[in-house]
């Protein structure tokens, strides 16, 4: 039986949300006020974090962002409404004034990143965390002057999954991410590449040596090794169920989303990924029907985002067709964006063991 026949069958229960029914408008503010650790970071801390033993780079790295954390200290003055973050018995440190996990998927870099934003003793709205699509996305909004002017006033910048993609990109981070410092801000991000590393194999990276090479200064690198914690001694993925299953559990649990895949993916396409958190907003699960291969790489890009997202904001997927480790073909496992490709089916497998619990018994 189709989706649609199941969908005609179920009718007479509460419709499903649907992703591809929502066109997400996000204004300026809320990107700000939003540049938090997301639901599924917002608890942890570094003694929540838990070292592999066999890979001591994972207690080095701990030990190091909390003495980063702790340098962050320093008093600052209130009076005439300025700020003066490093007093002078607590001066910024020489050298690099930022740190940079680099790392595989799944070592628990997000863990880290997001525990020292929490350890980091400022108010909340002293200190900022964001992905790196909502920090280029936040320039978008409000400029790259007022983004200056509205990030300077901060402790801390933390920027999650930093990739450059295109050489616009790396012109314009480049660019505010020394602005910043110049301001005194203090920056930490996470990514799959060495800071020297970015842009390799996506795009002319040698022609915008300069620009990378300015963006590695800012950055002490701290390496992080390790396997995918999310698969450590777990049981294989669970296998796709079938269309019905995957309908009548989106049309019996509430808040839950039914979308047919291909139609989804088209979708997308309409929607900037900076969005993709709002296009989640109210969703206790996220159903899909008819998973297959992803037929491109920008819109392989575009679901990597989306994977990102749901599991940032601990929504289960439930979905029939092919399993997730089956979406990206082999030439895209093997090219540039593979340690993405590999996140996401990392992050997406996990999510269908949450959502192992809804399907009725």
């Amino acid at each position: 039986m189709s989706t649609r026949a199941l969908n005609e069958a179920a009718s007479a229960a509460a419709a499903p949300l649907s992703l591809c029914s929502r066109e997400p408008h996000v204004p300026a503010d809320r990107l700000v006020a939003e540049m938090v650790p997301p639901p599924r970071f917002d608890s942890v801390r570094f003694d929540t974090y838990l070292p592999d033993p066999n890979q001591p780079s994972q207690y080095e790295a701990v030990k190091a962002l909390s003495g980063f954390a702790e340098s962050l200290g320093g008093a600052h003055a209130s009076g005439g409404g300025k700020r003066r973050w490093f007093s002078r018995k607590a001066a910024a440190p020489a050298g690099p004034r930022g740190v940079y996990l680099d790392g595989g998927y799944g070592v628990g870099k997000t863990h880290l990143l997001a525990s020292l934003w929490h350890a980091t003793p400022a108010e909340p709205a002293l200190k900022a965390f964001g992905t790196f699509v909502e920090l280029t996305n936040l320039v978008g909004a409000l400029g790259f002057q007022q983004t200056v002017r509205t990030l300077s006033g901060h402790r801390l910048l933390c920027i999650d999954e930093f990739e450059l993609d295109d050489p616009g990109d790396t012109v314009l981070v480049s660019s505010l991410l020394a602005k910043l410092v110049e301001a005194g801000v203090a920056l930490a991000a996470t990514s799959n590449t060495l800071p020297g590393k970015l842009g390799e194999g996506r795009f002319a990276a040698a022609d915008f040596l300069r620009e990378i090479q300015g963006l590695s200064a800012h950055f002490r690198p701290l390496r992080i090794d390790g396997e995918d914690y999310r698969h450590r001694g777990l049981p294989e993925a669970p296998a796709p169920h079938s269309d019905r299953v995957v309908t009548e559990t989106a049309y019996r649990v509430s808040g839950a989303s039914l979308d047919d895949f291909p139609h989804l993916l088209d979708h997308l396409a309409k929607v900037h990924p900076s969005r993709y958190g709002a296009l989640t907003d109210d969703l206790t699960a996220v159903c899909l029907t008819d998973v297959g291969p992803v037929p491109d790489q920008s819109t392989a890009l575009r679901l990597v985002v989306l994977a990102d997202r749901l599991y940032d904001r601990e929504i289960p997927v439930l979905a029939s067709g092919l399993p997730f480790d089956k979406l990206f073909s082999e030439e895209m496992l093997n090219g540039g964006y593979r340690k993405k490709y590999f996140r996401a089916i990392s992050r997406l497998t996990a999510l269908a063991r949450d959502a192992k619990g809804l399907v009725a018994q």
